[in-house]
């Protein structure tokens, strides 16, 4: 909608902000070095407020917490865009000169009311006109939001809400505010930027501009799709379905992270190749023809990129061991014995130095200058003489007119009903990373947090006779999984929550593999599900 896929502001600008719309992101835990900075601003006395369905740390600091239903966002922001239209709060001057459709929004949301949205969202209707009229008469007010918003069948649908927000006040192209997606791994970002989609060449070119795809065949030398490939949602029922025939994981354990994994587990079991590059055995390379031992951070030269754009140089440290390879001489490799002329790269420099070469966003980076800028750039750099760019569209949206999105909300895929009874979601804690390939390797991490939990109000547990610390059963159309049940407050009535780190009680077994519609993200955050107390052993 802005014109590029990051966050618009740099992480330093929030100890700056006068307000933090938190919603979606369980800062402290899974981003907690961003979580310091907010904890800073709030210090500094800002304003907080953070909407999540769980009493997560940063709601415990905050002015307010909109308690929402899982998978109710779009009612929640549009009611808050309802409140600034009615009220006049929105920013009349910027809207007539940097968007568009604005007009189609405001009809669109006369519909959502506070009070109507306090009945769907079940948070108070008083408190949503609150964040809605501190957010848009405050300044230097930055949105913040990570998985809880995007990992739903309307995910895209969030996002959109979210922007409109930002577009109505006029809060881009501002110090310490605009939106910012939190990206939940340490160079996502840099992945992305690089090319590492379906649908876009390096730097976000699309695959199915003539333009753009002619320039890179002549760079490469090979004729190339005008087509887009195929999202990791559908990637993953395509191969259950035996239409994949061959498949190359490379530093990601799908068999833990992927919802519905039995249907990956199928999948992987019908295709008739599989490749694993990786540091680790995990869960996935059981079920490899080869693996490939790759280098983990230190063990190799290069770049990564962090959610606000900031590209660094990474440094080896040590060698890798025993037959381990940097893992873009392995790729390299693979592509020669498949037939493919792959330039013989001096070192991770030269492969860089092409990449920005064919990406008009860092066309003015390069290592010489990334040494002499040891903070790192921020793109878009488009010049040697460029000095990056900390806060994106000041001079207004990228994208020329930005285009504002009216949105219908539509309920989550699977509700609860009386089968299933409850809503799971799921999430990250502080102490696991990920599909914990690394973390419970280490002693530290699981003297912490041993096992898998689960999270159950104290109303839900009272209902089924479960006592704290009891072993339960969670089933869900997909599957069913067993872990210590946590008698928590930090959960709705209604809801459960646990993490996915955990290969022997994996929550993954029983998300719903639902994507949304132009991502394809797995619906991760609501599912249908229903909780037993075991029975004794005699």
């Amino acid at each position: 909608m802005f014109g590029a896929g990051a966050m618009t502001n740099s992480i330093d600008e929030i100890r700056d902000s006068e307000l933090m719309f938190i919603i979606g992101s369980n800062t402290t835990e899974a981003h907690p070095i961003i979580a310091m900075e907010m904890k800073r601003a709030r210090q500094k006395g800002a304003k907080l407020i953070v909407a999540d369905p769980r009493e997560i740390w940063m709601a415990e600091m905050a002015d307010i917490h909109l308690q929402l239903k899982p998978g109710t966002d779009v009612w929640l922001l549009q009611a808050m865009a309802h409140v600034i239209v009615t009220e006049n709060l929105h920013d009349q001057a910027f809207i007539d000169a940097h968007t568009e459709g604005f007009e189609k929004v405001v009809a669109k949301v006369a519909e959502y009311t506070p009070e109507q949205a306090e009945k769907i969202t079940g948070v108070p209707a008083e408190d949503i006109r609150t964040a809605a009229r501190w957010y848009a008469t405050t300044k230097h007010a930055g949105i913040y939001y990570t998985l809880g918003i995007t990992e739903h069948t309307h995910g895209t649908d969030n996002v959109y809400c979210l922007a409109n927000l930002v577009l109505m006040t006029g809060h881009l192209g501002v110090h310490a505010a605009g939106m910012n997606p939190l990206r939940g791994q340490n160079n996502v970002q840099g992945a992305n930027d690089a090319g590492a989609t379906p649908i876009y060449y390096p730097g976000y070119q699309k695959v199915t501009d003539d333009e753009v795809r002619l320039k890179f065949e002549q760079a490469w030398g090979v004729p190339l799709s005008p087509h887009d490939g195929l999202n990791l949602n559908v990637m993953m029922k395509e191969m259950a379905k035996g239409n994949i025939k061959a498949v190359y994981v490379m530093g990601e354990d799908i068999v833990i992270s992927e919802p519905n994994v039995t249907k990956v587990e199928e999948g992987l079991n019908q295709c008739e190749f599989v490749v694993c590059q990786e540091i680790f055995h995990n869960e996935t390379t059981r079920f490899a023809d080869v693996v490939l031992p790759g280098s983990c951070f230190a063990e190799k030269d290069g770049v990564f990129t962090n959610s606000d754009r900031r590209i660094q140089r990474v440094r080896k440290a040590v060698h890798p061991p025993g037959n381990a390879r940097e893992d873009w001489r392995i790729l390299c490799d693979v592509a020669r014995a498949a037939g493919y002329d792959m330039p013989h790269y001096r070192d991770a420099g030269e492969v860089f130095a092409e990449y920005a070469s064919l990406t008009p966003k860092i066309a003015g980076i390069s290592y010489q200058r990334l040494e002499e800028n040891i903070a790192g750039l921020q793109w878009p750099c488009p010049d040697s003489s460029h000095p990056g760019t900390p806060t994106l569209h000041q001079s207004g949206p990228m994208i020329g007119k930005a285009p504002f999105q009216a949105v219908d909300y539509r309920p989550s895929a699977e509700l609860a009903d009386n089968e299933y009874p409850l809503v799971l979601s799921t999430g990250r804690t502080l102490y696991h990373y990920n599909s914990a390939t690394q973390t419970r390797r280490d002693p530290g991490p699981v003297a912490k947090q041993r096992g898998n939990f689960i999270e159950i109000h104290r109303s839900d547990a009272r209902k089924l006779n479960i006592e704290h610390g009891e072993t339960i059963r969670v089933s869900s159309r997909r599957g069913d999984v067993q872990a210590e049940a946590w008698i928590s407050p930090r959960v709705r009535p209604g809801c459960i929550w646990m993490p996915m780190h955990f290969a022997e009680s994996r929550a993954n077994l029983l998300t719903n593999d639902a994507g949304d519609s132009i991502t394809g993200t797995g619906e991760y955050k609501v599912c249908a599900v229903r909780v037993e107390k075991l029975a004794l052993k005699v």
